[in-house]
């Protein structure tokens, strides 16, 4: 929370992610985050890229975001590189750790940089 983001759910949890998960890893209780809705577009991408990473970056349109997901590969990086006109972050966390303290010193830093710009 003391990051300088709007924090938005981009998981297949959707709306569920308030209810269930928010508060589990410290987010207040008392907010619903806004939801990126995915719309049963959970299909294999032509391109090779993760099924969330067409409408992220949809929701994002042109907007500076960082993204936290454990299932970005370098694939999703070159399709946001070429489709998203601001800056991007794709930071991949490891599914059996979560975020650890070095995931939010990269996102503190990536914040600072593009303040900075």
């Amino acid at each position: 929370m003391a990051l300088p983001f709007d924090l938005v759910w981009a998981t297949t949890w959707e709306h569920d992610a308030n209810e269930w998960i928010g508060w589990r890893i410290g987010l207040p209780r008392e907010h619903d985050f806004p939801v990126i809705e995915f719309d049963d577009q959970f299909t294999i991408r032509p391109d090779g890229t993760y099924v969330k990473t067409w409408t992220v970056v949809q929701y994002a349109a042109g907007r500076p975001f960082a993204w936290v997901d454990d299932q970005i590969e370098d694939v999703d990086r070159d399709y946001v590189a070429r489709h998203h006109s601001g800056p991007a972050l794709l930071h991949r966390v490891d599914p059996r750790k979560g975020l650890q303290h070095h995931d939010f010193a990269a996102l503190s830093d990536w914040a600072s940089r593009i303040g900075n710009d």
